[in-house]
């Protein structure tokens, strides 16, 4: 059996970070074989990360790449149990190469990422770490040269968008790229979760709008009871549900309102549009929450993201439209567990 020197202890404990007295009983199980005491300890460290396996990572990093041509952009979410460890330097380092292995090498999903040469190397500095951490999601946008692309990533690398947008020609697809980095930290900001209301379910669109109406009747029974105005009851909360008969009805119900107040009838055409687009705000707030093309644009209120690129454009001499974005915030949707101590000494003295 070969002697295992304090020297191989350090040498090995340097390429791993494993504790110091793991080495040397791997050495010793290895005989002195460095290469075999390393896969031992990769073994052991990853079974020691399958019994973490209960545990939630809610807190990590996202991060970013976007090529220099602006052709092609990734964004990856890694998680980590704490927030502690998310400041570590090797937890940040782990997470700017995993976005430029999903950048580089396209992996299909999460799986295909664990299972390549990466995810191996990946695995190992988890070990190092010490925490369960996990890559949860990725997405690469690509551009040709009449997309636009840009991307965002906030201060504290939690959140960070990508976003494309088809032009008339190259030069205004040069020229939409800060624009579009302008929308990517409006996305950042207003958390949209999808392109347009057009892309919303017809189910969800009811459910939504059931429950924002009893929460607003809710509200407005406290605010009686203080005396306060009331807020208004919307009967609808998306552009999805405004039917050309709705908003035929809405224009209807408005000229009927304005010939009960006595308003001459020839001032009328000054009056309605005004008052049909009142209608349509307080009956798109859904839209105004989670579309991001329908959102009101962070640099310019007046105007919604979408009309915010048009103007763009135009001023550009041409024409450009956002066809897809990608928001990935850390931890978003994920719930903790909350131990129930007591449950649990209970359960054990049943």
């Amino acid at each position: 059996m070969a002697a295992v020197t304090a020297a191989m202890v350090k040498e090995l404990r340097s390429a791993t970070d494993a504790p110091m007295m793991d080495c040397k009983k791997v050495l010793v199980e290895a005989d002195g074989d460095m290469a075999k005491a390393t896969e031992l300890l990769k073994e052991r460290g990853i079974a020691k990360a399958a019994k973490k396996a209960d545990r939630v990572a809610a807190e990590g990093l996202a991060g970013i790449v976007i090529a220099d041509d602006f052709s092609k952009a990734s964004v990856i979410e890694v998680n980590s149990e704490t927030d502690f460890v998310a400041q570590n330097e090797g937890f940040q380092n782990l997470v700017k190469n995993s976005a430029k292995e999903v950048f580089n090498n396209n992996p299909a999903d999460v799986a295909a990422f664990m299972a390549s040469d990466f995810g191996a190397d990946f695995t190992a500095q988890v070990i190092k770490i010490g925490e369960k951490i996990e890559v949860r999601r990725f997405a690469t946008l690509e551009a040709d040269a009449t997309t636009a692309l840009n991307g965002y990533i906030h201060s504290n690398n939690r959140i960070a968008v990508i976003i494309t947008a088809k032009c008339d020609s190259e030069k205004t697809a040069e020229g939409m790229r800060a624009t579009l980095k302008q929308v990517a930290m409006h996305a950042s900001a207003m958390k949209p979760t999808t392109l347009s209301y057009k892309d919303f379910d017809a189910d969800y669109v009811a459910s939504e709008t059931i429950g924002r109406i009893e929460v607003i009747k809710k509200e407005n029974e406290e605010l009686s009871r203080l005396k306060k105005p009331l807020k208004n009851v919307p009967q609808y909360i998306s552009m999805s549900q405004l039917s050309e008969e709705v908003l035929a009805k809405a224009e209807a119900d408005i000229k009927a309102d304005l010939a009960a107040q006595g308003k001459p009838e020839k001032i009328w055409d000054k009056i309605v549009p005004g008052s049909l687009a009142r209608f349509i705000s307080d009956n798109t707030t859904l839209d105004k929450e989670q579309a991001l093309l329908d959102q009101n644009y962070v640099l310019d209120e007046k105007l919604t993201v979408a009309q915010a690129i048009d103007a763009a454009a135009k001023a550009l001499g041409g024409t450009a439209a956002i066809t897809e974005f990608v928001r990935l915030e850390v931890g978003e949707g994920i719930e903790k567990a909350v131990d129930d101590f007591a449950a649990e000494v209970a359960a054990q003295m049943g």
